[in-house]
């Protein structure tokens, strides 16, 4: 028997095949992969990707699903679930309890939540080697989108500033029970290695990005006002008149570093 979508945990299952492959062809399992499902829902992704693995840990904070997936798991390969909130699991601690240098992490994330939980990946990416997420179509396109676009915003540069990300695909509502009134997108974000991270305060450039974009249309000068002045701006090798949308990553970094 089928579950019932909840709404207020913002499911919608995934059930076409052809996408299911798709995801998890990209993906390209392998038996020495510690692989982290996020909200597993049915089980869509998970048996397949059990299969290929032999092993998988899975995330899912509806206890209703529990017992479909650990009975379909059997005869398939080793199922270990954590009945939790995704946002109070320590992927650094999972990946440390385990003995292994870095976790795969893939889900079909639930719109409403999607920004939180890419932020908290971000937090442990030197834990994690990579991720495949199915995310609204609109998520992706910020994600990706480059200085200028008319949706590049603190998620483009914040995930940027962490990790390679790579639109793949997208998924028509059609893919999934019940229908989503939007497009979806599967996208790979690969955390960049040691030397290509930045050595800024994360904390200070998350500011940073954050003032800067909370009203778009403020030049940096006004913007920033709270945290730096305009000769601070300049000794950035910014100019305080422009706007946050026509900056790089790398543009905040320097903010960052700059003592105000």
């Amino acid at each position: 028997m089928s579950a019932r979508p909840k709404k207020s945990f913002g499911q919608h299952f995934l059930h076409e095949r052809s996408y299911i492959e798709r995801i998890v062809k990209s993906i390209s399992p392998r038996p020495d992969d510690f692989l982290v499902e996020i909200g597993p829902g049915e089980g869509a992704l998970t048996f397949p990707l059990l299969a290929a693995a032999g092993k998988l840990t899975a995330i899912e904070l509806d206890t209703d699903l529990l017992p479909h997936l650990q009975a379909n798991a059997a005869g398939i390969g080793e199922l270990a679930i954590i009945h939790a909130d995704v946002l109070k699991v320590d992927f650094s601690a999972l990946a440390q309890r385990h003995g292994v240098p870095r976790l795969r992490i893939a889900g079909n994330l639930p719109y409403y939540i999607s920004s939180p939980i890419l932020f908290h990946c971000v937090d442990h990416a030197a834990a994690i080697a990579d991720m495949h997420f199915m995310l609204q179509k609109e998520v992706v396109d910020r994600m990706a989108a480059e200085p200028g676009s008319k949706v590049y915003g603190r998620l483009s540069v914040m995930l940027q500033l962490a990790c390679r990300v790579e639109p793949l695909f997208d998924v028509p509502p059609g893919a999934f029970r019940p229908p989503p009134k939007v497009d979806s997108s599967v996208v790979r974000l690969t955390p960049l290695a040691a030397q290509a991270r930045h050595d800024a305060d994360p904390q200070r450039v998350h500011a940073i990005v954050k003032a800067a974009f909370a009203q778009r249309r403020k030049t940096l000068g006004n913007a920033l006002r709270q945290l730096m002045d305009a000769d601070t701006i300049r000794r950035a090798e910014v100019d305080p008149k422009a706007r946050a949308e026509t900056l790089a990553p790398a543009d905040f970094v320097r903010l960052a570093k700059i003592s105000p």
